[in-house]
């Protein structure tokens, strides 16, 4: 089985997207009993971005891969404005947690492997003005 380089991107992001998935569902048990609103988020994103795994793998196309980026971009921006003290949404700093950083770097990593395979699909298809000149 012969794995071209730009294979892994799509791979190595689904990978990424689908442990951070992962990694959201683990918390919902213990969500549930203290804060709702929280399972909530974790049971909708990590369902979510384990779904998202199937774009990357099959390749769907840039609107899916934009609108990947921004959902997990948002996802991101949660949880940093939930950890400044007396943020708009908890009114607290929440912990931060191994686990928690072990997400926001899978998450990180989807947005920036993402991004990339964006970028060279972008330089490796040419705009159709260009096609006509």
């Amino acid at each position: 089985m012969n794995i071209a380089s730009k294979d892994l991107l799509y791979y190595g992001a689904a990978i990424c997207t689908g442990i951070a998935g992962i990694l959201h569902l683990i918390l919902v048990p213990n969500a549930i009993d203290s804060n709702i609103n929280n399972a909530t988020l974790f049971l909708v994103g990590g369902i979510t971005q384990i779904f998202w795994v199937l774009p990357m793998i099959k390749r769907w196309g840039r609107i899916w891969y934009v609108v990947g980026i921004a959902g997990t971009v948002i996802l991101i921006g949660l949880w940093v404005i939930t950890r400044i003290p007396d943020n708009p949404i908890t009114g607290r700093g929440g912990p931060i947690s191994e686990r928690a950083i072990a997400v926001e770097i899978f998450q990180i990593a989807y947005v920036a492997i993402t991004a990339l395979i964006i970028a060279k699909e972008r330089i490796r298809k040419p705009s159709s003005i260009e096609e006509k000149s």
